[in-house]
């Protein structure tokens, strides 16, 4: 095992927790599932926010969890430094905690979707993509009924011009296009950086595309990786 121990933090409602403990596993990342009210241990090294359907989605999805207490030692952590990666759920509730710029809403198609994607990988001098080139092109699926990414036209632009777009939803051959786009998400965006490099969150599930022996793909393991 790598000497990072990873929180996984666990809400009401969460159903990707022990996934992303037993794909990290597989990396060799310690990581344990932490129960929200416990508040995060203090030998945490990194922590994900899984997806799942925390307290039934009810208002908005995420926003019960995003003021749990523990957010606030989520975000403390964050500004110390300390590695975030919300997944699905968990970039709902990254979001909604403020780690990161924007919002996600109710499909384009209405509709809950759980499908395999294509991503392009927007730069690589970060934790989550230092693993791959600049422009490649990696499958992980998505299962969301709110992943549509939204945000102002100048949040957007700034979003743009400080490169803090990590992901976006492409066709197999690295082509950015609206019939690529599953969810209608703004600028086909699909993953997005917080103020450090540190944080991030995505739609797409990178533990559902990390062991081999469950999934079709592996690409998602790169994503992971960060914490080792």
């Amino acid at each position: 095992m790598f000497g990072v121990t990873v929180s996984v933090v666990q809400f009401g409602g969460s159903n990707c927790d022990r996934d992303a403990v037993r794909a990290l596993g597989h990396l060799g990342v310690d990581a344990e599932r932490v129960w929200h009210e416990d508040g995060l241990p203090d030998d945490t090294e990194g922590i994900v926010l899984p997806g799942g359907f925390s307290y039934g989605d009810y208002l908005r999805a995420g926003a019960m969890a995003a003021r749990a207490p523990i957010m606030e030692e989520v975000r403390d952590a964050a500004a110390d430094g300390v590695p975030v990666l919300g997944v699905c759920n968990g970039a709902q509730i990254g979001s909604e905690a403020g780690l990161t710029p924007g919002a996600f809403t109710t499909n384009a198609s209405a509709r809950f979707q759980c499908e395999p994607v294509h991503l392009r990988v927007e730069r690589t001098d970060t934790p989550w993509t230092a693993a791959y080139d600049e422009g490649d092109v990696i499958e992980v699926p998505i299962a969301h009924g709110e992943g549509r990414f939204e945000i102002g036209d100048d949040a957007y632009d700034d979003l743009v011009a400080d490169d803090r777009v990590l992901f976006r939803y492409c066709d197999a051959d690295g082509n950015v296009t609206d019939d690529a786009n599953p969810n209608g998400s703004t600028g086909n965006v699909a993953g997005v950086l917080g103020e450090r490099e540190t944080v991030a969150v995505l739609m797409p599930h990178p533990e559902r595309a990390t062991l081999p022996d469950v999934a079709t793909s592996t690409d998602g393991a790169g994503i992971l990786e960060a914490f080792a």
